[in-house]
């Protein structure tokens, strides 16, 4: 694992932190091109009660706002692995590659329970970097969770 992937995975766990401060499902995203920043954010679907307001779907939303069409040259990195809406997006916008932290057994879409970046029928497959920091976005994850049960 590079440095540059980790420093970025940091930066999104900060953003999912940021989450976890304001009762969010603890989700942070990073989009970078050309090694620069381009934004951050993090799941808000309590704030904006709006069940669709993933970390990853939000930062695809803003950067296509901005009349940017499709985003091959650029990469993102998820502190959680996709669902099937936010890789699908992914596919639609062109995403260059993708970088994630934790796996997700219950809801992942690029891997866990289907791998919808390889479904052939696309035309589109980002490039996918798996398990960069895992252990600290699952651990995130899991606090948040166990802390909500107590």
């Amino acid at each position: 694992m590079s440095a540059e992937h980790t420093a970025w995975m940091k930066l999104a766990l900060e953003e999912a932190n940021l989450a976890r401060s304001e009762d969010e499902i603890p989700v942070g995203a990073v989009l970078v091109k050309g090694g620069e920043l381009i934004a951050t954010e993090h799941n808000r679907t309590r704030q904006l009660k709006d069940p669709l307001a993933h970390a990853e779907k939000l930062l695809i939303d803003k950067i296509l706002a901005s009349k940017i069409k499709y985003l091959q040259d650029y990469t993102l990195y998820v502190t959680l692995e996709p669902c099937l809406m936010c890789a699908g997006m992914m596919i639609w916008s062109r995403l260059g590659t993708l970088v994630y932290g934790a796996s997700d057994p219950k809801a992942g879409a690029v891997g866990s329970i289907y791998n919808v970046l390889a479904d052939k029928s696309f035309n589109h497959h980002p490039r996918v970097l798996r398990g960069v920091l895992e252990a600290d976005c699952a651990a995130l994850l899991r606090d948040f969770f166990q802390s909500r049960r107590q």
